[in-house]
């Protein structure tokens, strides 16, 4: 059974609420995109590509309520939509780029009922198109990997991560329906455990082999040549390589480039920002009782200060490839990235 992560279902928006995984799979339905808004800021939503749909089809139920009877007050609506949907991470960029995506198409509309039918067929196109994207990278992805290898990967880039089927993760299920037999290794990923209640969760549902150590242990493991290579997703890529992803990313990369092992990363086109420097990246601060407890329970003195970054900066020479759905790219970065986005 393929997971759809979000999906538009009778002029609603549906999730899985991956706050209550892996203990629950419990489906949500919105009907405000106030509430999207908070389900992508609450974490019941995540990851870059699913994030970017659940916007969309936020936009879509703002233009679905809207009360407005001309064009100028619907697009006035929708901008006051878009603003308060960007504001939940913005880290992520596929959420901007997918909010615009729709903004654009509201504009080239004519009528106000234009509008709302353009826009819900835009965001239902989106999901789908993030789907064959994914396989697209998958395929790519695929052959970097071989026959035995022990893959790790870091944070949640699955099913769970996008619409359906995953970027990494992606890449792992292709390679697995090449007929390849691989194992992964997946980090339980502090503080949100992403890792031991997502990817573990999905692969476990898929029947692929996974293995689950502490983000502690990276280093053990890769010392003991547990490891093969490790395939990340990402947040935002930079046109000079730069890779933005969940915390704890940029060590992971750190100590595979100690290891002599290849550190790959996923992303769709649409992770790529041609535009902004290292230094003009937000990263997002979230709240320290992710830190200073697990559920209910306390594990940290009260008081206590806490630096709790969602995501770091991977620099582009610890990563040795990039597979987009148009393809594998490698360093230098400045050069082959340019290739994917001929236009710019």
């Amino acid at each position: 059974m393929e997971l759809r992560t979000v999906e538009w279902k009778d002029d609603s928006v549906v999730m899985i609420d991956q706050t209550k995984l892996p203990n629950e799979l419990v489906f949500v339905r919105y009907t405000d995109y106030n509430d999207v808004a908070n389900a992508i800021r609450t974490l019941v939503v995540r990851g870059a590509p699913a994030i970017g749909v659940s916007g969309a089809f936020g936009m879509a139920l703002a233009a679905l309520h809207s009360s407005s009877k001309t064009k100028e007050d619907l697009l006035s609506d929708l901008e006051n939509a878009k603003k308060i949907l960007f504001e939940t991470r913005p880290t992520a960029v596929n959420l901007s780029w997918a909010l615009e995506q729709i903004m654009q198409i509201a504009r080239k509309s004519e009528t106000v009922s234009e509008i709302r039918d353009d826009v819900i067929i835009k965001a239902k196109q989106m999901a789908e198109e993030d789907i064959n994207i994914n396989k697209k990278m998958g395929k790519n992805g695929a052959e970097l990997f071989q026959e035995n290898d022990t893959i790790m990967t870091h944070c949640n880039a699955g099913a769970l991560a996008t619409v359906a089927y995953g970027t990494a993760l992606g890449v792992i299920r292709a390679t697995n329906e090449s007929g390849k037999n691989v194992r992964v290794i997946a980090t339980e990923t502090r503080p949100i455990q992403q890792g031991s209640r997502l990817t573990a969760f999905e692969l476990k549902h898929d029947g692929i082999d996974v293995i689950l150590i502490p983000d502690t242990a990276v280093g053990y493991t890769m010392a003991n040549d547990l490891v093969n290579g490790v395939i990340v997703g990402a947040d935002r890529v930079l046109q000079t390589g730069h890779v933005f992803n969940k915390i704890g990313t940029y060590q992971v990369a750190t100590m595979a480039k100690q290891h002599n092992i290849p550190f790959y990363v996923a992303a769709p086109l649409s992770t790529f920002d041609l535009q902004s420097k290292p230094n003009d990246v937000i990263i997002e601060q979230r709240k320290a009782s992710e830190v200073t407890g697990i559920g209910d329970k306390k594990t940290a003195p009260d008081d206590i200060d806490v630096i709790n970054p969602a995501f770091d900066m991977t620099p582009p020479e610890l990563i040795s490839g990039i597979i987009t759905e148009n393809g594998v790219v490698k360093p230098p970065f400045k050069e082959s990235i340019k290739q994917l986005f001929p236009a710019n």
